[in-house]
């Protein structure tokens, strides 16, 4: 079988196969003296990043690739693998990014099929294309664009529901956004949301899967995302320092713990599937640790209100955060990787 055809095969059977395959022999080469055990490693770690906005960073300026078809990914040149190489290598560990394909708007299966680009700007080849056979470590997030989380907060917003770069309609524009959080918990919008879950959950297996395969000594690590809506939802009724826009805006109060009950829903399916995964694999749970930084957090927020003006612009104008990490977010994701990837590469 070619190499170009075993980039497109899509059964994950075969990926479990060959990754527990992979894993077993992986294991037996790696045994050796307990004395080894605990040493950072001393030559460059070959890593490989991907993902979708959260993994870019959209919001944050500069980006990179401006000159290219590329820079529609948003992808800031200080997004969290940038700054978690940088603190990596002040502890001694250097990576050697041998690519970031992160990439705003990116769903789960874009890691093995291209992605169509907004405006008819282009497309992307399948992430996974990054992948060598000599990467050690795989970093990203994907997942929320899949789920529809774009969708899901149109659903709940009227404001949202206006032409913008917010990608997708919302999941039923016939019913009205101020009974959003009823529709999800019953009915069609129930059984929409079970069946984007169950396809989130089956698609994080296989991507897993593939970079068992085509790089199988890599150290698999998947990032949730951060926490949006705090516990105390009456925090979301204050506008943040400077602000004159509530943070989710117009989305009804009483369908802030719903989508909060998603978002925790989805960081609970990514830590499933990274615990189940043949040949083992670590997550980074975000989501538990930014509860004092979710967007309704006033000067400590860590996600930029949805119509909160971000540090994009495009044409002149302003681009919002819609619910996106700002500076402090993605700083909490740098530390929170770079803590992951060094304990490890210390194992």
């Amino acid at each position: 079988m070619s190499s170009a055809m075993r980039k497109t095969t899509k059964s994950p059977a075969v990926w479990r196969l060959t990754a527990a395959t992979v894993a077993l022999g992986s294991c037996l080469a790696l045994a050796g003296p307990a004395g080894s055990a605990g040493a950072a490693p001393a030559d460059p770690v070959p890593t490989v990043f991907f993902g979708d906005s959260y993994t870019s960073n959209f919001g944050i300026a500069p980006v990179n690739n401006t000159d290219s078809e590329r820079g529609w990914c948003f992808q800031a040149t200080d997004n969290y693998p940038a700054v978690a190489a940088r603190s990596l290598a002040d502890k001694g560990i250097t990576l050697d990014v041998q690519a970031d394909v992160s990439c705003g708007g990116a769903l789960v299966h874009h890691f093995w099929e291209k992605q169509e680009l907004p405006f008819g700007a282009g497309e992307l080849p399948p992430q996974q294309d990054a992948l060598k056979q000599d990467t050690q470590l795989t970093v990203g997030s994907l997942g929320g664009n899949t789920l529809g989380f774009s969708r899901i907060l149109k659903q709940c917003s009227d404001e949202l529901r206006k032409p913008s770069l917010l990608p997708g309609d919302p999941v039923d524009g016939d019913e009205p956004a101020a009974k959003c959080g009823e529709f999800f918990e019953s009915g069609d919008g129930k059984q929409w949301l079970d069946g984007q879950f169950e396809r989130v959950g089956a698609e994080l297996e296989e991507l897993l899967d593939r970079i068992g395969y085509f790089a199988p000594d890599a150290k698999r690590v998947l990032v949730g995302y951060p926490r949006l809506v705090p516990e105390d939802t009456t925090k979301c009724s204050t506008t943040a320092p400077g602000q004159t826009q509530l943070p989710f805006a117009d989305i009804p109060q009483d369908a802030l713990p719903v989508l909060d009950q998603i978002q925790k829903r989805l960081n609970d399916a990514m830590k499933k599937v990274a615990a189940d995964a043949e040949g083992g694999a670590d997550f980074v749970d975000l989501y538990a640790s930014t509860g004092a930084n979710t967007a309704c957090d006033g000067a400590d927020r860590g996600i930029g209100g949805l119509l909160e003006d971000s540090q994009l612009e495009l044409l002149g104008t302003k681009i919002p955060w819609y619910a996106h990490p700002n500076g402090k977010g993605r700083d909490i994701q740098a530390k929170q990787v770079a803590d992951k990837a060094e304990e490890i590469l210390n194992r």
